[in-house]
């Protein structure tokens, strides 16, 4: 008689919004924890799928609004993926602009340019509501993370669990219902990364490169020890699917 396996968890349908923002070491870490990726880039012309069929979406940054259609046309497809997925309570991460996405789908308010841009690794803060949540419990006060970005969530959705800020940021963290996430900072993208921005922008916004590069190698072994727990749990939601 041959033998039955259990089916293992769906691979995780992961959007992909530029040629450079690519899953990093958050997709090392789910291939890890079991979890396959099924890496779309819509930015080169892939088709994104009509419906998800109960795999958890990734939805990665880019330097786009949520609604930016005309410049990101396959926004609007995005948009769908995430509603069937928040509908359904399929597990969905949403990083910088997925984030932004998973916050203007469920009802809460993006503004461009908004307050102060973030650029580095920063010290995220976790709420007091981040102490029971599924995959930000125990990860300490504070923990680095590198940022990115210069639009900001101004509105959480009705009925969010806000998970962290920091301190120029108020919105880095938050969860709608029992399985989606949405984080502003970057958990995927290595201290190394840093060395490659631009220096001439990123002094027109303030910074330096240099030393932005330097602050994050110091950061680096508290960011991957609290965002490889991270992933790994939201692994483990994927892996609890039917």
């Amino acid at each position: 008689m041959t033998p039955t396996h259990a089916p293992g968890p769906p691979a995780a349908v992961v959007i992909q919004n530029t040629r450079s923002g690519g899953p990093g070491r958050v997709g090392a870490w789910l291939r890890e924890a079991g979890i396959g990726l099924e890496v779309l880039r819509p930015h080169e012309g892939e088709a994104l799928p009509q419906k998800l069929d109960g795999r958890p979406l990734l939805v990665l940054g880019g330097g786009f609004l949520p609604d930016d259609d005309e410049r990101a046309p396959w926004l609007p497809a995005t948009r769908r993926l995430v509603t069937q997925a928040l509908d359904d309570g399929t597990p969905v991460l949403g990083i910088c602009l997925g984030g932004q996405l998973i916050t203007q789908v469920a009802g809460g308010r993006v503004r461009a340019r908004h307050g102060q841009p973030e650029f580095g690794s920063t010290q995220i803060r976790l709420r007091p509501e981040a102490s029971d949540d599924p995959l930000f419990y125990g990860l300490g006060a504070t923990v680095p993370a590198i940022e990115r970005h210069v639009d900001a969530i101004t509105e959480l959705p009705p009925g969010a669990s806000w998970l962290a800020s920091s301190a120029a940021c108020p919105h880095q963290a938050f969860r709608v219902g029992a399985r989606a996430w949405g984080v502003q900072f970057h958990p995927e993208a290595e201290a190394g990364r840093i060395a490659g921005w631009d220096r001439e922008r990123l002094a027109q916004q303030g910074f330096d490169r240099d030393r932005l590069h330097a602050e994050a190698v110091a950061d680096e072994g508290a960011a991957v020890s609290a965002w490889s727990v991270f992933t790994r749990r939201f692994a483990q939601v994927c892996a609890r699917l039917p």
